[in-house]
């Protein structure tokens, strides 16, 4: 999963945490000694953040002597990260990169669980998921849910043309919104213009008015299962996205419906991982 995260965002996390100096191995005298630590998992997980974990504990000044890649299933009891290094070290290190496991090995495991899912019930079906994220967290849940086998629905409003009901109520009418992408036709040949939609007439209005795909939101499944059957023949070569409630309770309606791709924001808020950290001497076996 080659997501960029700049050196000052690894370098923030491990400020947020410890801005000065860890108090309590200060006070307990744990500076130099030979440690290590190994994060275990305590459940069957996907694993996700393993490497920018890896970056905060060297920057910490420990060593990273084995890791799961992101991406790769674990079991409960395995062994996911083990690291070396003086005591003072991995104790800075330990919780920050707890977090960062906890965080992403779950989303990472509730995409997967979503995605096996929508495929079994429909193999062409993609799950996207949205920018509705916690501030701040956009690259590491990108992260998550690529490794749990996502893709990016939208990672900013600079990559892609997409036309909600909001921008619908500033331009007037839907023979506005057709003006302006035909006069923008030449410089959106290599772009998908997407239009939100709500109901069937006003998927219609967005067909006409040029769109390239058209994305259901709260449509209940059964009711765009009926939607889908009518455009397709009609248009064959129009995308439809079904957004908006989409979890894994009813994921295999959605991905029955006819859609090309279910649009999501609920694998955000999976529950944490269970990641155990064990620290020992560094002479331990």
């Amino acid at each position: 999963m080659p997501v960029f995260f700049e050196q000052n965002l690894i370098d923030s996390w491990i400020n947020e945490d410890a801005p000065l100096l860890d108090l309590t191995s200060q006070v307990m005298g744990l500076h130099h000694q030979a440690s290590q630590m190994t994060f275990i998992a305590r459940g069957n997980y996907i694993v996700a953040g393993s490497e920018e974990v890896m970056r905060v504990i060297t920057n910490c000044q420990g060593q990273v002597t084995d890791y799961l890649p992101s991406g790769t299933s674990c079991h409960a009891g395995q062994a996911i990260l083990h690291c070396t290094g003086p005591a003072h070290a991995l104790l800075r290190a330990w919780k920050v990169s707890q977090n960062i496991f906890e965080f992403a090995c779950g989303i990472a495991t509730q995409t997967h669980a979503l995605v096996t899912t929508v495929k079994h019930h429909n193999s062409k079906a993609a799950v996207l998921t949205t920018r509705k994220h916690a501030p701040g967290l956009r690259k590491l849940a990108l992260k998550a849910t690529l490794a749990g086998g996502a893709m990016p629905h939208r990672l900013g409003l600079s990559e892609t043309v997409l036309i909600f009901p909001q921008h619908r109520a500033l331009l007037g009418d839907w023979q506005n919104i057709q003006a302006a992408l035909q006069a923008r036709q030449g410089e959106l040949a290599e772009k998908t213009v997407v239009i939100e939609v709500e109901t069937l007439e006003q998927a219609k209005q967005a067909i006409q008015a040029g769109a390239d795909a058209l994305q259901f939101d709260k449509v209940p499944a059964a009711q765009l299962t009926e939607w889908v059957s009518q455009l397709r023949p009609l248009h064959p070569h129009l995308r439809f996205l079904a957004a908006g409630g989409i979890r894994l309770d009813n994921a295999v309606a959605y991905a029955c419906s006819g859609v090309d791709a279910l649009v999501t924001s609920s694998l955000y808020y999976a529950p944490p991982a269970d990641i155990g950290v064990r620290i020992e001497k560094g002479d331990a076996q």
